[in-house]
């Protein structure tokens, strides 16, 4: 991970939370990692936590320092891993719908997605997530399947978004693919 540069998007899911261990796994492997977030994520999780683990700003708006945001992040970063990927960020993606930061940069963003989705039982089972999903892996983003377990709602069932280790791994052997291309 030394000297690679990763975008970590962070959507407005309860799951938030375990993104904090996947961005410190990260920093301490020595990449550079910069976090873009929803509104609804500093719901969950205070961009202040990201900020004290990679020693960067967080990002949240179009509209701000620098003339284009999502294209100085965008040129900048090797990959991008969305996580958790709400059913909402699932459905602009799978659209091209671009409202906020996050879902501006994955349209400006030409390099490896890598989605972790994290939601309700029932959403993710409902047609119109699956034919997002789908359309998204036929678009080349890796998703990283839900896993089945207690949800924050109390339901069981797959919804759980992957462990930050899985992500982790996914991310590391995405990077290793990108070896010797010309990234960033």
């Amino acid at each position: 991970m030394k000297g690679h540069e990763i975008l970590i998007g962070v959507s407005g899911g309860i799951a938030a939370y375990k993104t904090a261990v996947l961005v410190s796994h990260l920093v301490q492997a020595g990449a550079g990692v910069s976090v873009v977030m929803t509104r609804s994520a500093t719901r969950l999780v205070g961009p202040k936590t990201f900020e004290a683990l990679t020693g960067r700003k967080v990002r949240m708006r179009v509209f701000g320092r620098g003339a284009h945001p999502h294209i100085e992040l965008a040129q900048a970063a090797e990959l991008l891993c969305v996580a958790p990927a709400t059913a909402n960020l699932l459905a602009k993606a799978a659209h091209g719908l671009a409202d906020d930061l996050l879902s501006t940069l994955l349209l400006s963003f030409d390099g490896p997605v890598l989605m972790a989705p994290a939601m309700n039982t029932v959403m993710w089972r409902k047609p119109a997530v699956q034919r997002n999903a789908a359309q998204l892996r036929a678009d080349g983003v890796v998703l990283l399947e839900p896993e089945e377990g207690r949800l924050s709602c109390g339901q069981t069932g797959p919804g759980r978004m992957a462990e930050p280790e899985t992500i982790f791994q996914a991310i590391a052997e995405k990077l290793k693919g990108l070896k010797g291309r010309d990234v960033g």
